[in-house]
C-alpha cells in the first residue's frame, strides 16, 4: 500500500468515528416536537458525509437565483438544544480535525486558474441573467476543480468547496425588505459589502475594480438589476479574497465563532436598507431621466416629464394633484421647451402656471445637474415657496435657498455635490445674478424662472426686474428664461427683448362669470352687445330706511347669496374702508353666523391674541364671531397668516381686503365683489381688475366662479372700456424717476466689467427691453446721447472716472471707464444713487464720535432713507420720548443733529428760527420706534406708543433689517468703515428677527414668526436641530393651532436650512484642506 492509500484509509477510518459520535449525540439530545416538522432537511452531518464528486456537482449546478426563492421562518431554532458550539466537545474536535487536514493542503495552481477564470465568467456578464452557456462553463470548471484537488488532499477539497459555496450562494443580495430582518443579518450583509474589507494582493484588486468598471459600463438594465447585479459582483469578489487570503490564516472554529460574536453584539442600524435601496433606485431613475432629455429629438421624456415618479408622488402628496390639465401637458412638451429655448407663457388667474414652472425647475436641477432661480414679486410669497418646495428639496437631494429680506449669501456658496434653487424677491435676485457675473459662475445658472413678468411694466421694481434678465441674456448663454405672464397687448416686445417663444391659452379650471351692478339691479359682461352689458336680474332684499342709508351699495344683500356656506372676497379702495365695511355688515347679519365654527372661532381668536402678546384688534374681535376679517398692510405678518390660512379652512367665510391680496397669495373665492372701480383715487387698470376677479372660482370645490363689479351712473362707460378694452402694453422702467433705472445699471456694468467703453454700453443697452422700445421712448434723442446724459452725473458724483471726448468728424474717442470705491461699494451693496452720498458723509461723521452705549446711535445710520416721506413725526410724543431716556441716550440726540430746543419748541408749538435738517429729524424719530422695538420686542405696545398701525411698525422694521444688511456690504468695500463691520453684522441678525437671542434659531426657519417660535421654544424644541429631527404628528398635538400641513412644512423648512448649514461649513473645511494648483 502506497503512501496516498495509507492516507486515504486514515482519513476513512476519522469519519468512521465521527459518524459514530453523531449517532451517539442524536441519542441524547431529544429535540423538541415542533423541530420535526421538516423530516426532508439534511443534517450538516450528512452533507459532510455526501460523497465528494456528488456534492460538488450538486452545489455547482445550483442555479444563483435558488437562494432567494428559499423562505426561511425567522422563528425556527436551527441549531435546536445546542447553547453552544463551544461546549460541544465532539463538534470542536471534528474542527480540529478539519483544520489540521486543512494546514497540510495547499491549492494546486491548476485550481487557481480555474477559479480566476470563473470569476472572470461571472463578472463581464452584460445581459440581464447569466446564460446557459456561462452556467455550464461554471458546473464544468468547479468539477473539475475537485477532480484536480481529489488525488492530493480529500477533506480540504470539501471543506474549501463547502467555503466557497458560503461566500457565494449563502449571501444573496439584500432584498427590499431589509427593514425586516434581524440587526444582526443586517449587519453581517453591510460588512461584507463593505469597501472597508480589504484585499491581500494588490493585483487581485486591480482586476476587480477593472471588472466592475466594465460591468457599469456596459450595463443598460433597470435600476432593480442594477443593485441587484452590483451586490451579486461583490459578493463573488469578496468571497474570492476571503477563500484565498483570510482561511489562511483563521482557523475555521474562529471564523465561526467570529461571526456569530458579531452577530449577536452587532448594533441597530442608522439607517435602513431599504431607505437606501429606494435611494439608489431614485438616483438611477434621474440618470435614466437626465440621458432622456439630453436626447431632444424625443419629445416623450420618461415617467414623468423626465423627472422621477417620486415627484409625481410628492406633487400628489403635498399639493393634492393627481393628473395635469391639457395645456399644462401641452406646454411641457412643447419643442422649444426640449430645445431649451426661452418661453414666454400667459394664462389668466389660477389656470396653474407655478405647477409648470415647478417641474422645469426640477428638471433643470435633477437631470442637467445645475443651479435655478426663481423670481417671485414679493417676500411674503418667497417664504411660501420656500416652505413649498423644501420638501421637494429634501426627499430628491437639492437645497432650496432663501433670497428675501435680509436673508441670502452674495455670491452663494458653491455647492460641489449638491445643487441649488434660489427663491428670491426681484431686489435680492439683481444682486444674486451681480455675485455669479463677479465670480464668473453665471453660466453655473441653468435656468431662470420669473413669475408676475408684466412687472416689468411696474415703477422702480420692474426696471430692477430688467437689469436682472439683461445681464443674464449678456453674460450666459446657456442659462433658459422663463417667463410666467398674464395676457399683454405687446407681449412681441417682451419675446424680442429675451428672445424667447410664446405660447399661450384661456384655459381656466373653472367658469368665470363677470357681473356689474349699478344701483339694485346686476347685468352681466357681455361683448357682443351694443354697450358690453347685458340686464341679468334685480337684488331681492328687503332693506329697512336705516340699511339703505349705511349700505347704499347693497352689500349685505350680495354677500348674505353666498355666506356663510361659500366663500367670499370684497375688495375696497383703501384701508380704512375695509375695517368699516366688515364691522358694518356684521351689524346687520343674522345671529345664526355666530354658531357656524364656533369652536374653530374662539380658537383663532385665541391665537390673535396670542400674537398680540394678549391684545387683539378691536375690530378683529366684533368681526371674527361672525366669520368675517379684513385684510391689509395694516396687519402684522403673523395675523395676516392666520387669517390666511383661517380663511382657506373655512373658518372665515369672507374677508374684506385691499387689492394687494390679488397680487400676493392665492386665495380664491366663490364670489368676489369689487366695492368701486378705484384703487384709492386712480381709476382700476384692466390688469388689476382681471387680476382681482381672477381670485373667483375654486378648482375642486366649486363648479363656477362669478365676480361683481359695482359702480355709479356716472362712471358706467369707464367701466365698459375697462371690461371691454385689451390688456395695458408693457414698457421698460429705465428711464423712469429721471432716468435712475440707467444710472443703476450703467454703474453696475461698468463695475462688473461687463462694458467700461460707450460702445459696448450701447451694445448692451441695444438688447435690453428699453432697447427694443427706443423709438417709443426717445423721438428726438439718439440712443447714444441718452448713454452720455446718464454716464454724466455718475462722473459728478464720483462714483466712475474715465473721460470721453469727439473728434472732429463726430466719432465717439472714449478710454475705458472704472468705477471709483464709492461706486464699487454703491452698486455692490445695492445702495440707491439718490442716497450713496448721504450714507457715505453720515458714516464718516459718525466716526467721530459713534455712541457704543447703547444701540440707537447704529439703529440711526441703518434706518431707511426712503422710509422718511411714510412718516410724519409727532412732535409730543417726541418729546416726551427725548425725555424717558437716559443721558447717555439723549447724548445721541445732539451727536446726529436733533437739539433738544428744537424738540421744545416743536412741542409747545412755537416757532424754530434754528435750522434743522428736516430729513434728520424725521429719520431719526423712526429711529427711536425702532430702538423701542429693539428694546421691548412688542409690536403692539411700539405702535400704541408712537400712534402709528402696527403693519406700518413692522414694515419699518424689516425695511431697516435689509438695509441694515445693505449697509454692511457697503462698509465691507470701503476700508475706511473697517471698524463698522463687525458691529453691523451682529445688528442686522439682532434687526431680521428682533426677538430674545434664544427665539432666533427657530425664527430662521421659513415662515416661523414670533408667537410660532414661542411655542415651539416652550414645547421643548429649543433649537434648528431639534426641530429638524421632529415628527409632524407629534408637533400637532403638542403646539396649539398648527395643522398638520403647517407642521410637515415647519419640519421640511428645518431640515433644509440645516442641510444647507452643514452643506455650507463641508464647504469651507473642503476649501481649507484642498490642495493647491498652482505650488511651486
Amino acid at each position: 500500500m502506497d503512501l496516498d492509500q495509507a492516507e486515504e484509509s486514515e482519513d476513512v477510518n476519522q469519519w468512521a468515528c465521527i459518524r459514530k459520535r453523531v449517532r451517539e449525540v442524536r441519542r441524547t439530545v431529544e429535540t423538541p416536537p415542533s423541530k420535526r416538522k421538516n423530516n426532508n432537511r439534511t443534517s450538516v452531518y450528512e452533507i459532510t458525509l455526501k460523497g465528494e464528486k456528488e456534492e460538488i456537482q450538486s452545489a455547482a449546478s445550483v442555479p444563483m437565483d435558488h437562494l432567494d426563492q428559499v423562505e426561511c421562518d425567522s422563528q425556527e431554532d436551527l441549531f435546536g438544544d445546542y447553547d453552544s458550539f463551544g461546549d460541544d466537545s465532539w463538534l470542536r474536535a471534528q474542527f480540529e480535525d478539519v483544520e489540521k487536514k486543512h494546514s497540510v493542503c495547499t491549492s494546486s495552481p491548476k485550481r487557481n486558474e480555474r477559479e480566476e477564470e470563473a470569476v472572470d465568467c461571472l463578472t463581464i456578464q452584460n445581459s440581464d441573467t447569466l446564460s446557459l452557456q456561462n452556467e455550464t462553463k461554471m458546473h464544468k470548471l468547479l468539477t473539475e476543480d475537485a477532480e484536480s484537488l481529489k488525488d492530493s488532499c480529500t477533506i480540504p477539497v470539501r471543506s474549501n468547496i463547502a467555503n466557497e459555496q458560503f461566500c457565494s450562494k449563502t449571501l444573496p443580495e439584500i432584498p427590499a425588505e431589509a427593514d425586516e430582518l434581524p440587526n444582526s443579518q443586517l449587519a453581517l450583509m453591510e460588512g461584507f459589502n463593505s469597501p472597508l474589507v480589504k484585499h491581500e494582493s494588490k493585483e487581485l484588486e486591480q482586476e476587480d475594480i477593472l471588472s466592475v468598471n466594465c460591468f457599469v459600463n456596459n450595463l443598460s438594465g433597470s435600476p432593480s438589476v442594477l443593485n441587484t447585479r452590483m451586490q451579486y459582483l461583490n459578493v463573488q469578489n469578496q468571497s474570492k479574497t476571503t477563500s484565498s487570503g483570510t482561511h489562511k490564516r483563521l482557523s475555521l472554529k474562529d471564523q465561526i465563532k467570529n461571526a456569530m460574536t458579531e452577530n449577536a453584539n452587532s448594533p441597530i442600524p442608522h439607517s435602513s436598507r431599504s431607505k437606501q435601496l429606494k435611494e439608489l433606485v431614485l438616483s438611477e431613475e434621474i440618470n435614466v431621466a437626465m440621458k432622456t432629455i439630453q436626447a431632444t429629438s424625443d419629445i416623450d421624456m420618461g415617467p414623468f416629464y423626465g423627472l422621477p415618479s417620486k415627484v409625481k408622488d410628492l406633487i400628489f402628496l403635498l399639493k393634492g394633484i393627481k393628473e395635469l390639465y391639457e395645456w399644462q401637458h401641452v406646454c411641457l412638451t412643447l419643442r422649444c421647451v426640449q430645445e431649451r429655448k426661452n418661453l414666454i407663457y400667459s394664462l389668466p388667474t389660477s389656470g396653474g402656471k407655478t405647477l409648470v414652472a415647478e417641474i422645469l425647475i426640477m428638471q433643470e436641477i435633477l437631470c442637467r445637474k445645475r443651479d435655478a432661480l426663481f423670481i417671485l414679486p414679493y417676500v411674503a410669497i418667497v417664504q411660501e415657496k420656500v416652505r413649498d418646495l423644501s420638501a421637494f428639496g429634501i426627499e430628491c437631494n437639492f437645497l432650496v435657498e432663501e433670497y428675501a429680506g435680509s436673508k441670502g449669501r452674495f455670491p452663494p456658496f458653491k455647492h460641489r455635490k449638491k445643487n441649488s434653487l434660489y427663491i428670491a424677491t426681484i431686489e435680492k435676485a439683481h444682486s444674486l445674478v451681480n455675485s455669479l457675473i463677479e465670480t464668473e459662475r453665471i453660466n453655473s445658472l441653468g435656468l431662470v424662472v420669473v413669475d408676475e413678468l408684466h412687472m416689468l411694466g411696474e415703477g422702480s421694481r420692474g426696471a430692477v426686474l430688467e437689469m436682472a434678465l439683461s445681464k443674464i441674456l449678456y453674460t450666459s448663454k446657456t442659462t433658459q428664461i422663463i417667463g410666467m405672464s398674464a395676457t399683454l397687448n405687446n407681449v412681441s416686445d417682451l419675446q424680442h427683448f429675451l428672445k424667447a417663444e410664446h405660447y399661450t391659452s384661456n384655459f381656466r379650471p373653472i367658469q368665470l362669470k363677470e357681473y356689474v351692478k349699478i344701483r339694485d339691479s346686476i347685468y352681466e359682461v357681455d361683448n357682443k352687445s351694443e354697450d358690453g352689458f347685458t340686464f341679468a336680474r334685480l337684488l331681492n332684499y328687503k332693506y329697512s330706511s336705516d340699511m339703505k342709508k349705511i349700505d347704499p351699495d347693497h352689500l349685505i344683500a350680495l354677500v348674505t347669496e353666498i355666506i356663510p356656506q361659500h366663500s367670499c372676497l370684497l375688495f375696497c379702495p383703501t384701508k380704512k374702508n375695509c375695517e368699516n365695511v366688515s364691522k358694518m355688515l356684521c351689524k346687520y347679519l343674522s345671529k345664526s353666523f355666530l354658531s357656524v365654527k364656533a369652536k374653530e372661532k374662539c380658537a383663532l381668536i385665541a391665537e390673535l391674541k396670542d400674537i398680540g402678546n394678549g391684545v387683539i384688534c378691536p375690530v378683529l374681535r366684533g368681526t371674527v364671531p361672525y366669520g368675517l376679517a379684513y385684510h391689509h398692510s395694516g396687519l402684522t405678518n403673523d395675523e395676516r397668516k392666520v387669517i390666511e390660512q383661517a380663511y382657506s379652512e373655512g373658518t372665515l367665510c369672507l374677508l374684506t381686503c385691499t387689492s394687494t391680496l390679488a397680487a400676493g397669495v392665492n386665495l380664491p373665492a366663490r364670489r368676489v365683489i369689487l366695492r368701486s372701480p378705484y384703487v384709492a383715487r386712480d381709476f382700476l387698470k384692466r390688469n388689476q381688475y382681471k387680476q382681482m376677479v381672477g381670485r373667483a372660482g375654486r378648482a375642486g370645490i366649486d363648479t363656477e366662479g362669478e365676480s361683481i363689479l359695482i359702480t355709479q351712473e356716472q362712471d358706467k362707460k369707464l367701466v365698459a372700456d375697462l371690461i371691454s378694452k385689451p390688456m395695458e402694453c408693457c414698457y421698460s422702467n429705465l428711464i423712469h424717476s429721471s432716468e435712475k433705472g440707467i444710472k443703476d445699471l450703467l454703474l453696475s456694468l461698468i463695475g462688473l466689467k461687463v462694458a467700461q467703453t460707450l460702445d459696448k454700453i450701447v451694445e448692451f443697452m441695444d438688447g435690453t427691453l428699453l432697447g427694443v422700445q427706443q423709438q417709443h421712448h426717445f423721438n428726438e434723442k439718439s440712443f447714444l446721447e441718452v448713454m452720455e446724459q446718464a454716464l454724466q452725473p455718475l462722473m459728478e458724483k464720483g462714483l466712475i472716472k474715465g473721460r470721453m471726448s469727439r473728434s472732429s468728424e463726430g466719432e465717439e474717442m472714449c478710454c475705458q471707464l472704472e468705477v471709483t470705491k464709492l461706486g464699487h461699494a454703491t452698486y455692490k451693496a445695492s445702495v440707491d444713487l439718490d442716497y450713496c452720498d448721504t450714507l457715505n458723509m453720515d458714516l464718516k461723521k459718525s466716526l467721530e464720535g459713534l455712541v457704543l452705549d447703547n444701540y440707537l446711535h447704529l439703529i440711526y445710520l441703518v434706518t431707511p432713507y426712503d422710509m422718511v416721506s411714510h412718516c410724519t413725526p409727532d412732535w409730543m410724543i417726541y418729546f416726551r420720548q427725548f425725555h424717558q431716556l437716559d443721558v447717555i441716550e439723549q447724548n445721541v440726540f445732539a451727536a446726529v443733529g436733533v437739539p433738544e430746543s428744537f424738540l421744545t419748541k416743536k412741542a409747545s408749538g412755537q416757532a424754530v428760527k434754528k435750522t434743522v435738517n428736516g430729513l434728520v429729524v424725521k429719520r431719526f424719530y423712526m429711529s427711536l420706534v425702532l430702538y423701542s422695538l429693539f428694546k421691548e420686542m412688542n409690536m403692539w405696545s411700539v405702535a400704541q406708543k408712537f400712534n402709528l398701525p402696527r403693519g406700518f411698525t413692522q414694515n419699518l422694521l424689516s425695511s431697516t433689517a435689509a438695509f441694515s444688511s445693505s449697509v454692511l456690504h457697503f462698509c465691507e468695500e470701503l476700508e475706511e468703515f473697517w471698524a463698522y463691520r463687525a458691529l453691523f453684522t451682529d445688528l442686522t441678525q439682532k434687526l431680521s428677527y428682533c426677538v430674545k437671542p434664544e427665539l432666533i434659531p427657530l425664527m430662521e426657519v421659513s415662515g416661523v414668526r414670533e408667537a410660532r417660535a414661542r411655542q415651539l421654544y416652550n414645547a421643548g424644541y429649543r433649537s434648528l436641530s431639534y426641530l429638524a429631527n421632529a415628527i409632524p404628528d407629534m408637533l400637532v398635538k403638542t403646539i396649539e393651532h398648527l395643522s398638520r400641513r403647517q407642521a410637515i412644512q415647519i419640519v421640511s423648512s428645518a431640515k433644509m436650512l440645516l442641510n444647507e448649514k452643514a452643506e455650507a461649513l463641508l464647504e469651507e473645511v473642503e476649501e481649507l484642506v484642498r490642495l493647491p494648483t498652482d505650488i511651486p
